[in-house]
């Protein structure tokens, strides 16, 4: 009788150290699987933005439907430049995040004439425009701090022509364009 007990306490402490063990593979990977999404919520709170294009503003460059990943960390360094495609809040409603060319820099003047942008006089080299631009515009003078924004698909394009609140503060703009990710793969810098 007791080489029965013998092996029935064997048996639980057999069982026991399995469920710890499960137990413990199951802390193991929760604790791997909360680190990976606190990870990801920082990533996506200071140092990328994940963005949806739901027009063809931008396109040939950026297609409706595209995401498109932008630096949120990129101007904390520098200044945007001519040419960077930007992530940023609208101007005219600050809940929306519009996807825009930086055309104008603070201090200059833009102008369309001849569907041809020129800054402070002098013609902007412009290859990813698809085709020109209907009608004149301008001249608008970008303030201290501000930028003047453009979509790459101009006739198409509610930007900073169209706006009430022409120009975009340096402080909302979120991030530089870095890559599409979807639908395929681009980079945009």
């Amino acid at each position: 009788m007791d080489a029965n007990m013998d092996n029935l306490e064997t048996t639980d402490n057999g069982n026991n150290n399995k469920k710890q063990e499960i137990f413990k593979e199951i802390i193991s990977w929760s604790l791997y699987l909360l680190g990976a999404v606190v990870v990801a919520l920082l990533l996506v709170r200071y140092v990328i933005v994940n963005a949806y294009v739901p027009t063809g503003s931008m396109e040939n460059t950026i297609m409706p439907g595209d995401r498109i990943i932008a630096s949120r960390i990129h101007y904390y360094f520098s200044e945007p430049e001519r040419g960077d495609i930007v992530v940023f809040k609208f101007p005219d409603n600050e809940e929306m995040l519009y996807v825009k060319r930086v055309i104008g820099l603070p201090n200059e003047t833009v102008e369309i004439k001849d569907g041809k942008v020129y800054i402070d006089g002098e013609l902007l080299e412009e290859p990813y425009i698809k085709e020109k631009t209907w009608g004149d515009f301008g001249p608008y003078n970008v303030p201290e701090g501000s930028y003047f924004m453009l979509g790459d698909n101009r006739n198409g394009s509610m930007d900073s022509r169209e706006w009430k609140n022409k120009y975009v503060k340096k402080e909302k703009i979120i991030g530089k364009a870095l890559f599409k990710y979807f639908k395929g793969f681009k980079i945009l810098w």
